[in-house]
């Protein structure tokens, strides 16, 4: 459903607000039945203490509770009730104040007089409900003594009235309560449903711009990016999308490139070879040991780059199966450099490795391992020249790091701008380099994925040092292996 979202929203709001104006209003209920009950309560306790001493005085008279009902009806309770109101002079004493008044103000506020005697035998009801009853214990202990000369002549009660006399004005707070309630919980979700709309709109706002961006991307369109605003989980989203848009555009473009790449270096080889075949068909070229030797080094090289193209591959896809088995990598390294020393001699370039004794014998494919020392060296050999040096170097830190082996060459160096594509395939930082000159472009890359795919990292780092002698900086590769 279109904007379900505004609907789940809204039904939310919805739920929250009828959940809490019922919690509201039935928690608001039983604190205001609670609170007038409690009132009510302390009221009589206080009504009940100051009508106390002039039942005491009644009782003293006639030393019997005999007529005290006139009493209580005609006289006392309406003298102690405007003391308690605080509208008599000094010893709560006011003249003209009716009795009916007083009696309607007791039934208004459901004030219920209760009087036993010293046997706990009611003797006074207001309501003519409990004349005649006993007491119990309990109900004895919440009243108020009369003493007279130091003995209980009996016990006064001042509770709530019964529930007809109550109800009337606790329902009227509490309808009142219940109505103001109501009203508010009306307002308040009224309000509540407006903010929600906006906010829906605000919220949704960054996902219908990535929804958009993403079916623009889903149509080929790898340009399409987001505006981000803020630090929230939604600008983090945001960040991670124009991050995955631009990934997808690098990868579209490497893939475009990768496929010109390979089919200029593959057109390269069979040109020359296509180029030399038509000249023998057509007598320009002789049929003799020269030319073979030349189609058959056309036909190495293609085959190679083919090999290097299924081998890279492979490790991209991890699905080169490497020949793992415990190597001693030092003696490794010296066999590589005793069988590649010639042609550095050749070269005029000194071949020198310082190897760390004591490294951890490693689990490594050592025809992988081989595969890449030969390229770093000979790709550092192609650029240093004459009279410069490479040196291969192991090392590790504590036997619980990674070994370190760097080779490390005094060429031309490569520059800031080339050094984060240097592992890219087809990659050269002298365009107009030859095969000859440069290679194909794969070495490197070949290198990183047999170095990831025994588990390791390589880093290169240039310039490393300054040569007084002649031109550049030079070049280290620095690559980390697991000691286990």
């Amino acid at each position: 459903m279109k904007n379900s979202w505004l609907y789940k929203l809204l039904g939310a709001f919805l739920i929250i607000i009828a959940v809490g104006g019922l919690v509201t209003s039935v928690l608001t209920s039983r604190a205001t039945l609670r609170a007038f009950n409690l009132y009510t309560t302390r009221s009589g306790q206080i009504w009940a203490r100051r009508i106390a001493p002039d039942l005491a005085e009644f009782y003293a008279l006639d030393k019997s509770w005999l007529g005290v009902e006139i009493f209580l009806q005609e006289s006392s309770m309406a003298q102690q009730h405007q003391g308690m109101m605080g509208q008599g002079n000094g010893n709560g004493k006011l003249n003209g104040q009716s009795t009916s008044d007083d009696d309607s103000m007791m039934s208004a506020l459901g004030q219920r007089l209760i009087l036993a005697d010293s046997q706990s035998l009611v003797i006074y009801d207001s309501l003519n409900e409990l004349t005649g009853r006993q007491l119990t214990p309990v109900e004895i202990l919440k009243g108020i003594p009369i003493s007279v000369d130091k003995k209980v002549v009996g016990t006064l009660l001042v509770t709530p009235g019964s529930q007809s006399a109550t109800t009337t004005l606790v329902n009227e707070f509490q309808t009142s309560v219940r109505r103001a309630i109501i009203s508010s919980g009306f307002l308040a979700g009224l309000t509540a449903l407006a903010l929600g709309v906006v906010l829906f709109f605000q919220i949704t706002a960054p996902m219908r711009k990535l929804r958009k961006a993403a079916a623009a991307i889903a149509e080929g369109d790898l340009t399409q990016r987001v505006e981000i605003t803020g630090e929230d989980e939604f600008a983090q989203l945001g960040e991670t999308f124009n991050q995955m848009a631009a990934n997808l555009s690098q990868a579209e473009i490497q893939r475009q490139h990768l496929m010109a790449d390979v089919a200029h270096e593959l057109r390269t080889p069979l040109t020359a070879i296509q180029g030399t075949v038509e000249g023998m068909q057509d007598g320009v070229l002789p049929c003799d040991a020269e030319q073979l030797n030349a189609l058959l080094a056309e036909t190495t090289l293609l085959n190679r780059l083919i090999e290097d193209l299924r081998l890279l591959s492979l490790a991209e896809t991890n699905q080169l199966k490497l020949q793992r088995q415990p190597i001693e990598i030092n003696n490794l390294i010296n066999q590589i450099t005793e069988r590649l020393q010639p042609q550095a001699r050749t070269k005029g370039i000194q071949l020198e490795h310082s190897l760390q004794d004591g490294l951890p014998t490693l689990q490594m494919d050592p025809d992988r391992i081989t595969q890449i020392l030969n390229n770093l060296i000979t790709n550092a050999s192609r650029y240093t020249p004459q009279g410069g040096s490479i040196q291969i170097s192991t090392s590790q830190k504590s036997p619980a790091t990674s070994v370190m082996i760097s080779v490390k060459d005094t060429g031309t160096g490569i520059s800031a701008q080339d050094l984060p594509h240097i592992f890219d395939r087809f990659y050269r930082a002298d365009r107009s380099r030859s095969r000859i000159s440069g290679g194909s472009g794969l070495g490197l890359a070949i290198v990183k994925e047999l170095v990831e795919a025994h588990g390791g990292t390589i880093k290169v780092e240039s310039p490393i040092f300054e040569i007084v002698d002649h031109q550049g900086y030079g070049t280290c590769f620095v690559m980390e292996f697991p000691a286990n």
